[in-house]
Parts: structure tokens; C-alpha cells; sequence
């Protein structure tokens, strides 16, 4: 497996595949490598050649205030990882290979898609989002590019740029991965404390009791939401950012009554830690 620090190099590295006739995949993160992330290097390993892991804490979609400095960095264990379940390059840039010095332009989604949940919160992040997968996209020129279902809102507005940019990449997105209690993977996990980590599936309980109600015909949305957080309201470490519900994949509000496929999505604090977890739900 090739490690590739410049653009250059793993531009190279995808040239060589290309003209050997080799599909490419990418997988873009941010490192500290868990099963979520492998499920999507599997994925992209089953579907494509050649496949590229980007590693890289980008810097553009993390406000003054938030985890940037203290992001958990293993490339050397990430590298492994992804060598064995099926990546042939790593891409892992320095800052300033991705924003050098002097940079002017951004690449950004405008309208509600990126207003509501994260993006009223944290207003620069998905413009920090856009713009670095756009660069990924133009450096790797990757046939498929894969995504986790856990960061539903991005993917969703990546999905949307890729589409109104005309850019040439099939955007895949995978299902969540869980731990056996329910528990979404997240690189921010590990800074949960034994008694955080038991209070952070009140996360994956209140989606389970939104699913179970829409299972058994309630369509009332503040119903619906309402069961939700006083689930999480009733986890004394739990405090919530948002607990809200859309229809999908547009993320577009509708009236007092669900229909269709919705977006339930969270975003709750456990202590110090920011969590998000999520679920479409079919209403039949």
C-alpha cells in the first residue's frame, strides 16, 4: 500500500491505476479509524479496483471553540488498518498541503439543507465540508466515493453538490455501524467515561422509540418528537443540542403530520462530548 503525503503523489498513484483500467473508490476521514469506517473501505474494496483512504483532520470545519487541537490522531494504526481490509493508497496532507498559503475559495451549499441541525449550530462546518471534498474529489477523480450514514446531514448535502457540480462520483452511502448495545461508532467515543458511555444510548433508545411509535401509526410529529426527548431528557448526563425530524433525503420541514421516508436526527452532549446519531424511518 502506497502512503502519499502531496497532491502530487497520490495523484500520481491514481494515474497509474487509471491507466491500468482500474475503478477507483474513495473513502474520505478523518482518521482515528474504527468499524464504521472499515465497513466503508469494505465496501469500496468489494466495489471498486482501487481504493484510496484519505486521512485528514481538516481544519475548515472546526469552529475556534470546538476539538480541532485535541482530535484523535493514529495515522500509524489507521494505516494498518486500511492496508489490511483492502485500501491500496492512504492520502494524509499536512494543512498546508490542502490550504496553502494565500487561498481564496470555498465551495459551499446554500439554502436550508445547511442551516438547520449542525449547520445552525456550527455555521462555517459545512462549507469547511464541501470545500475539502471537493479538493478530494478533484485530486483522486474517484468513480465512487463512500460515506457513513452516522453524518446523514453531510452526506446528504455532499450528495447535493455532487449533483448541482455535474461532478462525476457516485456518491455511496452506508449504513450506520453500532456496537451490540446500540451505541453509534464515533471517533469521539473514546472520550467517553464509563458512566458517559452507558448514558449515551439514551441516544439510540429515543430513535428506537420514534421507530416504534411511526411502526405502530402514530404520524403526530410533536408526538413523535416529544417521546424522544424526554427520553434523552431522562439521562441526568444528557443534554440535548437538537432532537429533530425531517423528511428524506431533501431534509425539507413538513406540516404537524409525517409521511413518506423522515430524518429523525440528534445531537446531545454527554459531559463534554458532542454526539450525533440518526434514522430514516418509512411511514407505510
Amino acid at each position: 500500500m502506497k502512503i502519499c503525503q502531496t497532491v502530487e503523489e497520490i495523484r500520481a498513484a491514481c494515474r497509474e491505476a487509471r491507466a491500468a483500467g482500474k475503478s477507483i473508490g474513495l473513502v474520505p476521514t478523518m482518521g482515528a479509524l474504527h468499524r464504521g469506517h472499515a465497513s466503508l473501505i469494505e465496501a469500496a474494496a468489494a466495489e471498486n479496483d482501487f481504493v484510496v483512504v484519505s486521512i485528514f483532520v481538516n481544519p475548515t470545519q472546526f469552529a475556534p471553540t470546538e476539538d480541532l487541537s485535541s482530535y484523535p490522531r493514529t495515522l500509524e494504526a489507521d494505516c494498518k488498518l486500511a492496508e489490511q481490509i483492502g485500501a491500496r493508497a492512504v492520502f494524509a496532507p499536512a494543512d498546508k498541503e490542502m490550504y496553502p498559503v494565500g487561498e481564496c475559495t470555498w465551495v459551499e451549499v446554500v439554502g436550508s439543507m445547511t442551516k438547520i441541525l449542525c449547520g445552525a449550530s456550527r455555521p462555517t462546518h459545512f462549507r469547511g465540508v464541501t470545500t475539502v471534498v471537493s479538493k478530494l474529489f478533484n485530486i483522486v477523480q474517484p468513480d465512487r466515493a463512500y460515506f457513513g450514514q452516522k453524518d446523514g446531514q453531510q452526506a446528504q448535502v455532499i450528495r447535493r453538490m455532487t449533483q448541482d457540480l455535474f461532478m462525476p462520483v457516485d456518491i455511496r452511502v452506508m449504513p450506520i455501524v453500532r456496537e451490540s448495545d446500540g451505541l453509534a461508532l464515533s471517533s469521539r467515543n473514546i472520550y467517553l467515561s464509563v458512566e458517559e458511555r452507558q448514558a449515551a444510548l439514551a441516544l439510540s433508545r429515543s430513535l428506537n422509540k420514534a421507530q416504534a411509535l411511526i411502526g405502530q401509526g402514530e404520524r403526530g410529529k410533536s408526538k413523535i418528537m416529544q417521546a424522544v426527548r424526554e427520553e434523552i431528557a431522562a439521562e441526568k448526563l444528557a443534554v440535548i443540542d437538537y432532537a429533530e425530524i425531517y423528511s428524506f433525503p431533501d431534509l425539507a420541514v413538513f406540516g404537524d403530520n409525517v409521511s413518506g421516508e423522515v430524518f429523525i436526527a440528534l445531537a446531545v452532549k454527554i459531559g463534554k462530548t458532542r454526539l450525533i446519531d440518526n434514522i430514516v424511518v418509512a411511514c407505510r
